[in-house]
This record gives structure tokens, sequence and C-alpha cells, in this order.
């Protein structure tokens, strides 16, 4: 299977919460790693623990709706932008995925919620507020 597949069938899976699914696209020695919260997950295993709803924190670890803004793939390497609201948090990821014969084998991806991170003022002359982006259009891709 395409890499590009293989990563859009991976957040059709998440959202449907199928994680035998999941696990069927993950490679077993998989590496997941999460630079904003300084975390690496290692192995299929613990990938599948940290999105599913098992455990004491389950509440915490819910995966909402997955809305793909943009999914592109260049060679094995599969970059997604996606939106994961859940409550009264907008949840933000851009995914670097490594996909070989068809599994995932590693991902770098970028966490956030938009308005998180707030802008430093000496900025402020150069540079305009961003706009709720409702439908998930911004300037590149209009």
């Amino acid at each position: 299977m395409e890499p590009l597949k293989v990563v859009a069938r991976l957040w059709e899976r998440i959202e449907a919460r199928d994680w035998h699914g999941v696990a069927a696209l993950v490679a077993e020695d998989a590496v997941i790693e999460w630079p904003v919260s300084g975390e690496r997950i290692v192995g299929r295993t613990n990938f599948i623990a940290v999105l599913s709803d098992e455990g004491p924190d389950a509440d915490e670890r819910s995966v909402g709706t997955v809305e793909v803004l943009r999914i592109l793939a260049d060679g094995d390497l599969v970059v997604t932008e996606v939106e994961i609201p859940e409550d009264h948090v907008l949840y933000r990821a851009v995914s670097l995925w490594t996909v070989r014969d068809g599994e995932v084998v590693a991902a770098r991806e970028y966490w956030t919620s938009p308005g998180q991170d707030p802008a430093p003022r000496w900025r402020a002359g150069y540079v305009e507020p961003l706009a709720a982006e409702a439908a998930g259009e911004d300037a590149v891709t209009g």
C-alpha cells in the first residue's frame, strides 16, 4: 500500500477507535516522537496504549473527531496536518510519518492548541492576528 494511503487509513482508524486496525498499520518497533511534550513512544503496543481508552486517565486520552486538513507524500515520507476538537479545546498536529512496507516505522508529531503560545510583544508591529480557520483554510490553500 502507498505511504499516503497508509497514513490516511491510520487517521481514519484512530478516529474510529479501531485499535486492531491501527496496530495493523504500525510496525512493532515503531518510534513516535512528540517534541513539544518531550516524549518518545517506542513500539506499537505503547502507541496503541497512549491512544486508547485503557487505564485510569482514559478521559484525558480520548480521541475525538479527526479532520485531516492536509496530507502530502514524497517517497516514504508523509506529512499531515490534523484538527481534533475535544470538549472546549481544539488540538492541531503536524505529523511527519515514515512508512516502509505498508507500515508506519517512525513519526514526529507537533501537537498544540491554537493560541496556546502567545506571540512575543516585540513582533506586534510586524504581524496581524491569524483569524480562526473554521473551514481549515488559510493563506496557503485559500
